[in-house]
């Protein structure tokens, strides 16, 4: 008698399902960025304020990644990514439809709401995919979409501004929304595992607040000598109070958001550590310093934004998303720590290459910057993204994904300030050498490098592992 074979196609559909969310969550992200100062010229505004637009895009967005993959645990994973796609298609359309900067900031903050789309979506494919090595290779095929949709996003973005208004990049992103919609509540699998448990909205609030006004503090001090440094102390004043009130309350309420207990494991802030100096280390150098480098005409390779995008942002993109599956199915094997350990290594070398080699040589810039693009947007990125999933607290499953999507962006905001104000305070304001340029870069080396030995005290992610990995779990049991 055969041994029945299982139907995967739930699982695939499934797949299809929040792949397609997830694309239409990073097409917020990463399609408006060549259109910026299209934005502002038929906004009859200026490029600060449209750049303010994606300021609180990313905020929100790293706010609501702190709680509402928790709230997805209590009532329904499925069910809050739809609401979640709801609100990003209302957001799309009131920006598509916007004829002041006004009605694109609403827009950008109702798009900002769903911040932790890709959180939550690793957590409804965790929790219908049994063998890990499948995991391993969806999760780096999902997250890959955070580096970029192969590239193509922010092409296709230049491109429909160029052509067509940067209404039309509203209109895409609503359609794709309107599809994604479509196949999650299709194909899309509920799942609730703390069904029964009040969500804790009075610790929610201190938290939103502390992260919040942390992030302003480094948006603001990211201008630099035009930085209102008064601003930037009062908000990390009242970051820091929040905090505190955050903790006591923790210590207080029966079902707590985020336990002390749960805070003080090591799986928890080693993992929260490593993400947040990998972003510092990593996010300013491609998208900002290996940017105005290629466009430099004095210093670097006098570039248009266009060609920069094609040259080294769109390969960079696309050879994360190549690698992202490879490096998932192999994490489960070798062992998650170790794969994140050569990507944050291979990182660092890559970054070093970049420093004092790529600031001289365009070949080397661009091939550097595609090794950047394997060993982190291809293989650290998808192991923080992972790790964050398989370490938090079983009883808490929504807990650790979420204050690591936080870190993501936090050391995304922390990089910017840091990278260009040493570029800056090297190079000078005109940066007509390329001294400025290595020194920012040799700055990310050395988070990058902090991140791999911070890395070491993460624990091993047994249950999702197998072959050499869990074989050395047993021994080490025994």
């Amino acid at each position: 008698m055969s041994t029945p074979v299982p139907d995967r196609r739930p699982v695939l559909t499934l797949v299809v399902a929040v792949l397609a969310a997830c694309v239409a969550f990073q097409l917020n992200a990463s399609m408006l960025s060549p259109a910026l100062v299209t934005m502002a010229r038929e906004l009859g505004t200026d490029e600060a304020a449209v750049g303010l637009s994606q300021t609180m895009f990313f905020t929100l967005a790293a706010m609501f990644s702190l709680f509402l993959p928790r709230l997805s645990d209590i009532a329904g994973r499925r069910r809050v990514l739809l609401v979640m796609l709801a609100v990003m298609l209302l957001g799309s359309v009131v920006a598509a439809l916007a004829v002041n900067v006004q009605m694109l900031f609403a827009g950008r903050i109702l798009q900002g709401i769903t911040g932790p789309v890709v959180p939550i979506c690793l957590l409804m494919l965790r929790s219908e995919i049994a063998d890990p090595r499948r995991y391993g290779a969806v999760l780096g095929l999902v997250t890959a979409v955070n580096g970029g949709v192969a590239g193509l996003d922010a092409l296709l973005g230049g491109w429909l501004a160029t052509h067509h208004g940067f209404r039309s990049i509203f209109w895409v992103i609503a359609a794709v929304t309107v599809l994604s919609l479509v196949l999650v509540a299709v194909w899309g699998v509920e799942s609730r595992p703390s069904d029964g448990t009040r969500m804790d909205w009075r610790g929610v609030v201190p938290l939103v607040v502390a992260v919040g006004a942390l992030l302003l503090a480094f948006d603001e001090a990211a201008a630099l000598a035009d930085a209102r440094w008064g601003l930037v102390g009062l908000h990390a004043l009242i970051a820091g109070a929040a905090a505190v009130v955050f903790w006591r309350l923790q210590g207080r309420t029966e079902q707590p958001l985020i336990a002390p207990a749960d805070l003080r494991r090591r799986a928890t802030w080693a993992t929260l550590g490593t993400t947040l100096l990998t972003m510092t280390g990593v996010f300013a150098v491609v998208n900002g310093l290996v940017a105005s480098l290629a466009q430099n005409p004095s210093a670097g390779f006098g570039l248009e934004a266009d060609a920069t995008a094609l040259a080294l942002l769109a390969p960079y993109a696309l050879v994360g998303w190549i690698v992202g599956p490879f490096a998932g199915r192999l994490a489960p094997v070798l062992g998650y720590r170790l794969v994140l350990r050569i990507g944050l290594a291979g990182s660092v070398v890559a970054t070093l290459v970049l420093a004092l080699a790529g600031v001289q040589s365009f070949t080397v810039l661009v091939v550097a910057t595609v090794l950047l693009g394997a060993t982190y947007a291809g293989i650290a990125n998808i192991m923080l993204n992972g790790l964050g999933v398989l370490l938090s607290p079983a009883a808490h499953p929504g807990m650790l994904p979420g204050l690591n999507a936080g870190a993501f962006n936090l050391g995304a905001g922390i990089s910017f300030v840091v990278l260009p104000a040493v570029q800056v305070a090297v190079g000078g304001e005109a940066q007509a050498g390329t001294a400025g340029y290595t020194a920012g870069m040799l700055v990310g080396a050395v988070c990058t490098a902090g991140a791999l030995a911070l890395s070491l005290l993460i624990p091993r992610p047994a249950a999702a592992e197998t072959g050499p990995a869990a074989a050395r779990d047993l021994q080490d049991a025994r």
